[in-house]
């Protein structure tokens, strides 16, 4: 009877909010990919290299095998961290070789390098760009895609983006990267959660001259149909990567993705990754929920692996983050200070590459309360969107 309870007040809940929690389904949207009258024609006696992963599908069939299909000549496949497969761990150095199933040959922008090199593209005349993003900063295939439209606009190359909603588009916030701490996880000066599509942020970075040298690429972007930004998109057909498995873990990553840089884990090694969060260093009197990471096929080495963890199933902050439109801060602040007994420092190196500046950890020490931190934000968050309008293909919210 509880647990029919519970549903019940859920439900209410969401009745009695619903002006404030808006979501889209994906299957109501037309992907770029989807719309190959758009971009066949100009693929025909060409020779086609294409950056995609486990996410490029069109229907229930990868891009790669629905080009074939259509006898576009494939002859490069680029894949992004996590491989083109999509199997590999976050960070795992990807290799490259020859696809088991299409024997087309497969580079790692992931592996020795991260930007093709002449090499790579030699003997290619256009480039597909094809993966599902989440939106966030340091999720790292937009620094991918960069580098992909440089090495592009150097070998003079043409690049055609097909472009995905972005689940997490329905807002912006987090602190505007400081050039200091750029890295992979983060090339240019926006906030964390940047409100675009992959198709927006290519025009956003050719045009504003964000790449070395400030070259330009010839650079078109075949976009959605349907898709309505102020909401939340849910039911994505393919996981982005193999530790965000749900919406849930999607919505929390902006949040979550803000601990790789602690003393937490994350829930790998669990089957709720960015889902659960704990460390063996605070007391259950402050978490009572507990879990243990184990090794797992995408989790080679978890953090605390077999080790104990009390924490938080943030499963049940979905909701507030769907009304309030921002990265939880309360979170972060709570561990921190709640930590005990630690081995080594709460933040590591890490931490201010996700943030993007020094003042987050600062600000977390001195118990800055999570408006007082996002007022430090307003001026660059202001000055951000003055350049991101430019490029919206999609109404805005």
């Amino acid at each position: 009877m509880r647990f029919y309870f519970n549903i019940i007040v859920w439900i209410f809940y969401v009745i009695s909010t619903n002006a404030q929690i808006l979501t889209q389904r994906y299957e109501s949207i037309v992907c770029g990919a989807q719309q190959t009258d758009l971009y066949l024609q100009r693929l025909k006696g060409k020779n086609v290299a294409i950056v995609t992963n486990a996410s490029g599908i069109i229907g229930n069939k990868h891009i790669v095998d629905s080009l074939l299909k259509h006898q576009v000549k494939i002859v490069k496949i680029f894949g992004p961290e996590h491989g083109f497969r999509g199997t590999s761990d976050a960070g795992e150095k990807v290799v490259g070789g020859k696809d088991s199933k299409t024997n087309i040959t497969v580079i790692s922008l992931y592996g020795t390098h991260k930007k093709p090199t002449k090499e790579d593209l030699k003997g290619v005349d256009i480039v597909l760009y094809d993966i599902q993003d989440v939106g966030v900063r340091f999720y790292t295939y937009i620094s991918t895609m960069t580098y992909v439209i440089e090495a592009c606009a150097e070998n003079n190359k043409e690049l055609i983006i097909l472009d995905r909603p972005n689940p997490n588009g329905f807002y912006i916030d987090g602190p505007i990267m400081n050039d200091k701490y750029k890295s992979f996880l983060g090339l240019h000066a926006v906030p964390i959660v940047y409100g675009m599509t992959c198709g927006e942020y290519a025009l956003m970075v050719n045009g504003e001259a964000w790449l070395k040298n400030k070259v330009k690429c010839q650079l078109s972007v075949i976009s959605l149909k349907n898709y309505d930004r102020k909401k939340f998109v849910t039911g994505l057909p393919v996981k982005p990567s193999p530790n965000l498995p749900n919406d849930t873990s999607i919505l929390l990553y902006p949040t979550l993705g803000l601990f790789e840089g602690t003393a937490v884990s994350l829930g790998r090694g669990t089957d709720y990754p960015f889902q659960y969060i704990g460390s063996p260093y605070v007391d259950s009197a402050s978490f009572s929920f507990k879990f243990t990471p184990h090794t797992t096929k995408i989790s080679k080495k978890p953090k605390f692996q077999d080790t104990l963890c009390y924490g938080l199933n943030m499963a049940s902050f979905y909701l507030t983050i769907l009304k309030q439109k921002q990265i939880n801060l309360t979170v972060l602040n709570q561990f921190y200070h709640h930590s005990q007994n630690l081995k080594s420092p709460f933040f590591d190196r890490n931490f201010n590459y996700h943030s993007g500046n020094e003042e987050l950890q600062k600000q977390t020490d001195l118990s800055l309360s999570p408006e007082e931190i996002r007022a430090s934000w307003k001026e660059g968050i202001y000055k951000f969107k003055e350049i991101r309008k430019k490029y919206l293909i999609y109404d805005d919210f």
